[in-house]
């Protein structure tokens, strides 16, 4: 009788799970694993952290539905390159089964622990699970990692196969799942607290994001006309359970397929752009602090004292980069939209390295994805692959006019502009004797056309 154990990372379901289903399928009696990785843990800053809550809560849930079952979870708390092997040796088994995770740091742990399984005679059984294509299952003509964005999606729909989104066997062997730990660990055992912020209240877990997912079938028609305007309840907000894996790629894939319309057309190609991410970050891990483009990599940012931190606190002076911030700083969200506008101010208007804009989100963002976070922000900086040419400069205020042409969000988020007439909500210093003027909301930190000619001449710098 064969043994496994399956270790969940990003992949907090039951559902549509291949490394599960692969262990179900292949052992008579499988294992179940959960560790908060002390490696992980230990480098976060805020002992409040919304993701190590949401994690906490989706596990919990986790545990109870293979429970529910008849089997369990082991919930272990410790460094998981150590947790994982002895683990394995206690429980006896052959197999360990997991889903493979793209990001550097898994990849070197991924690589030990799979050393020390095999220096005991085990092995480590990596699953495709949280994109449709991986690695190099998608390359060029050429046999090279695709650069721009358009013939990768173009490869990706013509290599696309049913089988490629089949789900998971309609009546899994959960009779071949084996007891866990009867208890798991406080988030106060891990070293921290309940977040306080009202962004830790997005649904968790697999349940979580089936209801997020069902609400959102009822508004994906209208996705592509809705999604740019962060007033409007626009977006998925499933990003959270995609980093997680408390929802499965392959379902959001096969129904905006069978829906076929413009509003699943345009969210289809949201999806494909995680696996463009994802595959990036695997053939250029580098990138996460390295300029993606060469002839980039000596641009030195000048960094101006002060602009950073006026940036983070929501004090620039312009109301549709403050909003951003001050909702990304209250719920651990940030509109996509405004993330783009955001990232494109620090960097071309205030002239702040990309990479302290990078980090900051992976602070603050509950959803934080490094592949998709590094992409996004080389994307901004024009210094990364298929990037906004480096000559176009998002104007923050014509970006505020366009997609919040009432005021509608930036009201929302900066009460103290509530009073501002619409002519002026997205530049109020224009207001005689307003908020500004007042002391009430800072002055423009910059003048925009001068740092976008500051911008244009760093870059023509370069040759």
């Amino acid at each position: 009788m064969s043994t496994a154990l399956v270790w969940f990372r990003r992949d907090l379901r039951l559902n549509d799970n291949t490394a599960v289903h692969a262990a179900l399928a292949r052992h008579a009696r499988v294992h179940a694993v959960f560790v908060f990785d002390r490696d992980i843990l230990d480098a976060l800053e805020d002992r409040q952290d919304r993701r190590v809550a949401f994690i906490h809560a989706s596990v919990a849930e986790l545990k109870a539905r293979l429970e529910a079952r008849g089997g369990g979870l082991h919930v272990e708390h410790g460094a998981a390159r150590t947790v994982i092997p002895a683990l394995a040796s206690r429980l006896g088994v052959e197999v360990v089964h997991a889903n493979r995770d793209y990001e550097p740091y898994a990849r070197t742990r991924d690589d030990s622990v799979a050393r020390a399984l095999a220096a005991e005679g085990r092995q480590l059984a990596l699953h495709k699970d949280q994109v449709i294509f991986e690695t190099d299952e998608l390359l060029t003509g050429q046999g090279t990692p695709y650069h721009v964005f358009t013939p990768y999606q173009r490869a990706w729909l013509a290599r696309l196969r049913p089988e490629d989104l089949a789900p998971g066997p309609e009546s899994p062997e959960w009779s071949r799942l084996a007891p866990g730990n009867p208890s798991m660990p406080s988030l106060e055992d891990l070293g921290f607290q309940a977040p306080e912020a009202a962004g830790h209240r997005l649904p968790s877990g697999e349940s979580g994001a089936g209801n997020l997912w069902a609400e959102f079938r009822t508004r994906l028609s209208h996705y592509r006309d809705r999604r740019d305007y962060p007033a409007l309840k626009g977006p998925s907000y499933l990003s959270v359970h995609l980093r997680f894996g408390t929802l499965s790629i392959r379902e959001l894939v096969r129904h905006a397929l069978q829906q076929g319309d413009e509003g699943a057309k345009t969210w289809l190609s949201e999806l494909v752009w995680r696996d463009f991410y994802q595959m990036l970050l695997w053939h250029y891990p580098d990138t996460v602090d390295t300029a993606f483009q060469a002839k980039f990599r000596s641009l030195i940012w000048p960094n101006p004292p002060g602009h950073f931190e006026a940036w983070k606190e929501a004090r620039t002076g312009y109301p549709i980069v403050d909003a951003a911030l001050r909702q990304l700083n209250q719920t651990g969200y940030m509109h996509n939209r405004l993330r783009m506008i955001a990232a494109s101010f620090l960097v071309k208007d205030l002239h702040v390295d990309w990479r302290l804009g990078e980090r900051y989100f992976a602070r603050q963002l509950l959803d934080y994805d490094l592949a998709a976070n590094v992409g996004g922000w080389q994307w901004c900086a024009s210094t990364g692959t298929d990037a906004q040419p480096w000559f176009r400069i998002f104007n923050p205020v014509t970006q505020s006019e366009r997609f919040d042409p009432q005021g509608r969000f930036i009201r929302r988020y900066l009460p103290e502009l509530a009073s501002v007439p619409d002519k002026h909500i997205h530049a109020p210093w224009r207001q005689a004797g307003g908020p500004v003027a007042r002391g009430e909301y800072p002055p423009p930190l910059v003048d925009h056309g001068a740092a976008r000619a500051t911008t244009l001449a760093l870059f023509k710098a370069l040759g």
